[in-house]
């Protein structure tokens, strides 16, 4: 058995993975945010809640200019500089400046062509570039760590915003926070042509994915994919091969996807995670992958991590 599973051009297979701005991080200060704003061309990602405002029609778009925000009531107080964009344009050398903003957006009252879309709606749509969908991926989880880190950890006082939005201090302790990234291992186990997956109460009828779970303190990759895979399949997994990752913003997750040789065949899964968990062979996937199994099965939609690691399997 080998592991060299081809993962040339996953970047274009897998959502989030193309965002292309220059954050810059180390070259920010108090000033950063306040000249981005001051840019007529500033581009900026509204949400409301867990959603982003997309306009659709014939140039459908995620990123707008101040007066779209104004419009709709941005709370421009709390703007996070996400980045630039490159090839700002000639005397722009650092390039577009792209930011997230939050709204209070009533969505039965937006007028078409707008409307407020889930980041896995405009994932899977197709709507808008896969860029844009990076950016506004990283919008979202930036967005989501401010609204839950408002208050010290440490002492209760509430924080501030610092560098545009990549920081936040405590006036009274002097505690600094940074964004946070929670790592989860997602991965396939296989066995000579044969791979096991699962499926969740809450997936769509018929379909069936990869095992994941998060790290824990302490862990390594290897050790948390053989721990998560033993917990919820009673899989013993050997070898251990990463394949590639993926920014997953519900709400600041990184997905390490990687593919593993099990050591052992009886399938002993939790059933207050699982609804089910079973051994697939090479050509059921396939089937499963062109939508023609004869029981109506299915694997994750494209885009997804889960769907690289099953189709990167199933061609190897």
């Amino acid at each position: 058995m080998t592991f060299d599973f081809d993962n040339s051009g996953v970047e274009s297979r897998i959502g989030f993975m193309t965002n292309p701005l220059l954050r810059d991080a180390e070259n920010r200060d108090e000033t950063s945010l306040p000249i981005a704003l001051e840019r007529p061309d500033a581009r900026f990602f509204i949400f409301s809640g867990p959603k982003v405002l997309l306009r659709g029609g014939d140039e459908p778009a995620v990123a707008f200019l101040r007066e779209t925000v104004d419009m709709l009531g941005g709370r421009m107080e709390e703007a996070i500089l996400l980045g630039h964009m490159p090839d700002g344009g000639e005397g722009e050398a650092e390039g577009i400046p792209c930011l997230a903003v939050p709204a209070e957006i009533e969505e039965e009252g937006l007028a078409e062509p707008f409307k407020l879309e889930t980041l896995r709606g405009l994932l899977y749509s197709g709507a808008v570039s896969a860029e844009e969908a990076s950016i506004a991926a990283q919008a979202s989880a930036m967005l989501h760590w401010h609204g839950t880190n408002r208050f010290c950890g440490r002492c209760g006082e509430k924080s501030a915003a610092r560098i545009g939005g990549f920081r936040r201090d405590c006036p009274a302790c002097g505690l600094t926070i940074f964004p946070r990234t929670d790592p989860v291992v997602i991965m396939l186990a296989v066995k000579g042509d044969r791979a096991v997956m699962g499926r969740s109460p809450h997936f769509p009828a018929g379909w069936y994915s990869t095992l994941a779970g998060f790290m824990e303190p302490g862990e390594t990759v290897e050790d948390a994919v053989r721990r998560e895979i033993f917990e919820e399949s009673g899989i013993r997994v050997g070898r251990v091969g990463y394949h590639a990752s993926q920014p997953w913003p519900f709400p600041h997750s990184l997905m390490i996807g990687c593919i593993c040789e099990a050591v052992s065949e009886d399938i002993e899964f939790q059933v207050d995670e699982l609804e089910d968990c079973r051994w697939f062979t090479r050509e059921e996937v396939r089937m499963m992958i062109e939508g023609t199994h004869p029981d109506g099965l299915c694997c994750p939609p494209r885009k997804a991590i889960s769907f690289e690691l099953i189709r990167s399997w199933c061609d190897g």
